[in-house]
């Protein structure tokens, strides 16, 4: 019998025994009563709006909820951070900069590279609600245009 699977498995149990005990479970859904939205920087137009999950925007490892009604443009910007992402509800079109243009569907999984110039499209019809995780802390840096 190999032990590898075994010493495996009790190095990871130790690794997460290191959790803090001040940390708890949380389950939000994108449309809890609960959720305190506020609005987006400036440079994005009105209609859109963030809910912090966990954490702090200032700090490292921020989780949030970005929203923007159907029909929607989000101006060309980047972030300082790696952005990993699951779409929530509507269709999101993302182009990166020197990049083909992503349609991304409800459930499936996105990630865009630190400080790579991006914008979106929300298509018409349901909001668009994009569960986002941050390494660094939030920002958005807007800019004049990207190429596609």
């Amino acid at each position: 019998m190999n032990a590898t699977p075994l010493a495996f498995t009790i190095s990871l149990a130790a690794a997460c025994a290191c959790v803090s005990a001040q940390e708890k479970p949380l389950v939000i859904s994108y449309e809890d009563p609960g959720l305190e939205w506020m609005p987006c920087p400036d440079f994005i137009p009105e209609g859109c709006q963030i809910a912090v999950l966990q954490g702090d925007p200032a700090d490292t490892n921020l989780d949030i909820f970005f929203k923007v009604p159907g029909d929607f443009e989000i101006p060309p910007h980047f972030h300082t951070s790696q952005e990993r992402m699951v779409l929530v509800s509507g269709t999101l079109e993302v182009v990166y900069e020197n990049h083909e243009k992503e349609t991304i569907s409800v459930g499936e999984y996105a990630y865009g590279p630190a400080e790579l110039p991006h914008s979106a499209y929300c298509h018409a019809g349901a909001d668009c609600v994009l569960y986002i995780g941050f390494v660094a802390p939030l920002d958005a840096i807007p800019i004049e245009g990207i190429n596609d």
